[in-house]
């Protein structure tokens, strides 16, 4: 299948590929697993549903409040993780 015009100027760019990655799709799967639309979930998070329109599309800007309160719905939230630090040069 051909790529259609544009398509790679459609795609967003992110620095954390994977964090993005794994936010929007538990969010979309866990939504689906429990079959809510999303309308549904955002009345339970207490959003828009444009949110979780955007959520789920990888926008590239969302407050973290937002984001919780839509994890919440499914018992989770966004926290500090250990991840690898860069190397500074001294």
């Amino acid at each position: 299948m051909a790529a259609r015009k544009g398509d790679s100027a459609r795609k967003k760019t992110s620095k954390y590929p994977d964090r993005d990655n794994e936010i929007s799709s538990f969010v979309r799967q866990r939504r689906r697993t429990e079959r809510l639309t999303q309308r549904t979930l955002a009345e339970l998070a207490g959003v828009a549903p444009r949110v979780i329109w955007e959520l789920e599309h990888r926008k590239a800007t969302m407050r973290m409040d937002v984001v919780n309160a839509v994890l919440r719905v499914f018992g989770k939230t966004l926290g500090v993780v250990d991840a690898a630090r860069p190397e500074v040069d001294e």
